[in-house]
């Protein structure tokens, strides 16, 4: 994909609907080109005419399941190999309503597959393009949920504990390297992912529920401020700076060459 940006291409997965239709806006309007990916290809293309009309940017339409082990392949070798891309939105994903017994196994697994091997292969793959030229930024989209076991959905939750870890790690591993990487951690927010999993986002609390254009352009905002993990419901950042001092705190004793003192009389 040819671009005269001076932003260059942002790839956004999810892109049809909700929070990655709204990245697509959002860069759209900050002079990215765009690379749009999901499976509706007819919202895509949608999309893609609105954007185009206003914002004067490229855009190109992917259709790709990612979930299919071809369609998230041919992603990856677009993401590793095409030098105009400098952003990639890790936005695709899935939840499931009903207790852990009760959801069908292979719905869980499904899960899996698109909210960590899809986000983890897709980071690989636009790591491999962005840190030979030092550039680049990836963001992935995580959840709450992902620190809340108590919010009650434990394969959900996990997956998105994982998306922050992983953000979180890579920026250790990429060390001083000038790529760029941010873990969103939105809370309810309202977007067709409720009724794709069979709940009803009109039940909760609606102090709770934010609009997807709210969250984003917090997110980005975020982003601009360099946030490493961004709460686009949380008032105060030094809240999350506290909870992880706590957890660095724990680090001298998390490996001893043998048990503590309070085991010895087990």
């Amino acid at each position: 994909m040819s671009t005269a940006s001076t932003k260059g291409v942002a790839l956004i997965t999810g892109a049809s609907t909700g929070i990655g239709a709204t990245y697509a806006d959002r860069l759209a309007k900050r002079g990215y080109d765009l690379i749009l990916v999901a499976r509706d290809e007819a919202r895509l293309n949608a999309l893609a005419d609105r954007l185009r009309a206003e914002a004067g940017v490229k855009i190109e339409v992917i259709k790709a399941d990612l979930t299919n082990k071809a369609d998230l392949a041919k992603l990856e070798d677009r993401l590793a190999t095409d030098t105009a891309i400098t952003l990639l939105v890790n936005n695709a994903g899935a939840s499931a309503s009903g207790g852990f017994e009760a959801v069908d196994r292979d719905t869980h697994d499904k899960l899996i597959q698109l909210n960590i091997t899809a986000v983890t292969r897709l980071a690989a793959a636009a790591a491999k393009n962005f840190l030979p030229r030092d550039a680049g930024a990836i963001i992935n989209l995580s959840s709450v949920v992902g620190l809340l076991p108590e919010f009650r959905s434990p394969v959900y939750g996990a997956t998105k504990a994982y998306v922050t870890y992983l953000t979180q790690g890579l920026r250790v591993e990429f060390g001083d390297s000038k790529v760029r990487l941010q873990a969103v951690l939105p809370g309810a927010t309202r977007t067709e992912i409720w009724e794709r999993s069979g709940s009803d986002v009109n039940a909760l609390d609606p102090n709770m529920v934010m609009d997807v254009d709210d969250l984003v352009d917090a997110a980005l905002a975020g982003f601009d401020q360099g946030e490493l993990i961004t709460i686009p419901s949380l008032p105060d950042a030094a809240d999350f700076d506290a909870y992880n001092a706590a957890r660095l705190a724990m680090a001298p004793n998390l490996s001893r060459n043998k048990p503590a003192a309070r085991f010895a009389n087990a």
